[in-house]
């Protein structure tokens, strides 16, 4: 019905909680695909995913994009998703993500995000994350599709050229060009926990001026790198 490509980088210490939600869902666990596209990583990742994933490689192309795109190409489904290695989809999500592309026209859906860890900082991100999905959505000023949370028809993205090779902001970028292909939905239904790590870690108005740095350069930064940034457990705050 569905293939789920995801991304992974150096993820040992959350793949796991990822790829077991993954494999526990609405639907019956033969009824879709999961494809992990590794990066190279040099813990264990790839051996974990093996545990879990129909597909697990090495990405061929560069950046986050490029490893989503290539799982793409493996697809055996004309419906693929796309989430992170370090989000946990809700038990239902594969099957609003097949039920928001039912319709024909629609040829990209995406959906909402929840605070991993439930506390007062994070519930405060979510909202505002949130708040500009709803926004776009409903002004159609833009979309803001998330990586984690993105369901596409897969002939409308490939004729539409797939993600393109940025270090941030690709996937705004991309539904850009597929509203050209048909429509564009926000599915509600369609809920993923989302790790805020990297704001805690490196703060909440950097981690977005970086963001803004990166896509105003086009997209490509020698300065920032999100598809190869090391994280550390042990400094990421947690307010409670």
């Amino acid at each position: 019905m569905i293939s789920v490509v995801i991304p992974a980088y150096n993820e040992e210490k959350r793949i796991k909680r990822s790829l077991e939600a993954l494999s526990h869902q609405t639907i019956p666990r033969d009824e879709y695909e999961i494809i992990v596209v590794d990066g190279g990583s040099h813990d264990k990742t790839y051996d974990i995913a093996e545990d879990y994933a129909d597909m697990v490689f090495v990405q061929e192309s560069e950046r986050v994009a490029g490893a989503r795109n290539d799982g793409f190409l493996r697809a055996r489904s004309n419906l693929v998703a796309t989430t992170d290695a370090d989000s946990i989809v809700a038990p239902d999500w594969v099957e609003h993500a097949v039920r928001s592309l039912s319709d024909p026209r629609v040829v990209l859906s995406f959906g909402p995000v929840t605070p991993i860890e439930k506390n007062d900082i994070n519930k405060r991100y979510a909202l505002l994350f949130n708040g500009l999905i709803k926004f776009g959505a409903h002004s159609k000023l833009y979309y803001y599709t998330l990586g984690c949370n993105t369901a596409f028809r897969k002939d409308a993205l490939l004729k539409a050229g797939m993600y393109r090779i940025m270090d941030a902001g690709d996937d705004l970028e991309i539904a850009v060009r597929m509203r050209k292909m048909g429509k564009v939905k926000f599915a509600p239904d369609m809920k993923v926990g989302f790790d805020f790590r990297r704001y805690h870690e490196f703060g909440f108005w950097n981690t977005l001026y970086e963001w803004y740095y990166i896509v105003l350069q086009g997209g490509i930064s020698d300065k920032y790198s999100y598809t190869r940034r090391e994280y550390h457990d042990d400094v990421i705050m947690q307010e409670k």
